[in-house]
């Protein structure tokens, strides 16, 4: 998949292409109705498929008190885009682009000119042009003026709830990981590289962890203990692990979101303790997988206290992740 930065970036294209536009923070189930029927769409008709998403979020740029924390980095984005056959991401710097575009100039000047649209498919939600001035009814408008299909997706609606960004994020911060993960269509994950936390975990605790921080722009499940599984995700560049594990392979792991209360620790952390395996995983990238939430942080009164529900919590990992069988 080509990744084009800005409209300056995309080349001469020898034919037609199939558009779709949005964030797709998330690439949730109901991007993903846009993003393959798009695909779909270009594959019947000979052409290429072109996915248009915007950095920063529209919001950071007219709202930045309101800006949501991101469930997908870009690069995460992609490679999920390319999972779905998309040939082409164009990625917009909203700053700098479009933003005080009208929407018809915006329709002739990206979508007719520049990307050669064939037909373009957008959400029922949709808004574009200077100050959100056009909607789906718009671009309808004037793709039969300019001689491009358009087709407008309903919203994916599941029992009487949206699916969208923003209740993934809900979920998330209820720690409803399980909950977030039936409407992403897959365990929602964290990418970051694995870091010296305090050393208590494996020298005072006998429960050595792989320690990642991240920035509070980045969603994060709540605070507590999850059962999810771990892939190091750096072998290509990084090459061999010293230890029993390989890039590339999930292992089971049982996941600590929070400051160590016990501990009065203030920096917040995503610690994960791997199931039956040992390796030295400092400096590499690991992406961590949230399935279920095993039990919410608490402040222990003691060390053995602290062991024993940790124990537990190892137990109830194997039994969510279907090991204990």
């Amino acid at each position: 998949m080509d990744i084009w930065y800005g409209l300056d970036a995309v080349p001469e294209l020898p034919g037609r292409t199939v558009v779709t536009i949005g964030v797709f923070d998330g690439v949730h189930r109901g991007h993903q109705r846009l993003i393959k029927q798009a695909v779909e769409l270009a594959r019947q008709g000979g052409h290429e498929s072109v996915v248009m998403t915007f950095d920063p979020h529209p919001i950071e740029v007219f709202a930045p008190e309101r800006t949501p924390t991101t469930l997908t980095s870009l690069q995460d984005r992609a490679a999920l885009l390319e999972s779905f056959g998309v040939d082409h991401m164009l990625i917009i710097d909203f700053t700098k682009e479009l933003a005080g575009e009208l929407p018809e100039d915006y329709f002739r000047c990206v979508l007719v000119n520049t990307l050669k649209a064939t037909h373009v498919v957008v959400g029922e939600n949709f808004t574009f042009g200077a100050q959100g001035a056009g909607t789906a009814e718009t671009m309808r408008e004037l793709g039969s003026q300019y001689g491009v299909d358009v087709t407008v997706v309903e919203l994916l609606v599941e029992e009487g709830q949206r699916v969208c960004s923003t209740y993934i994020r809900e979920q998330l911060s209820s720690g409803n990981a399980d909950v977030a993960a039936q409407a992403l269509g897959r365990n929602f994950t964290v990418t970051g590289e694995v870091e010296h936390g305090a050393g208590r975990g494996g020298t005072e605790l006998g429960y050595p962890t792989a320690n990642q921080y991240f920035s509070e722009s980045e969603a994060l499940p709540a605070d507590g203990v999850y059962a999810g599984w771990i892939t190091i995700v750096d072998g290509e560049e990084k090459g061999p692990i010293d230890g029993d594990m390989v890039p590339g392979v999930k292992y089971p792991t049982a996941i600590s979101i929070g400051t160590n209360p016990t501990f009065g620790d203030n920096e917040r952390s995503v610690e994960s303790f791997i199931l039956d395996q040992k390796a030295d995983l400092y400096g590499r990238m690991a992406t961590v997988e949230f399935v279920e939430k095993v039990r919410d942080m608490v402040k222990f009164h003691s060390v053995d206290e602290l062991l024993e529900n940790m124990s537990n919590d190892v137990q109830k990992t194997r039994t969510v992740l279907g090991l204990n069988s």
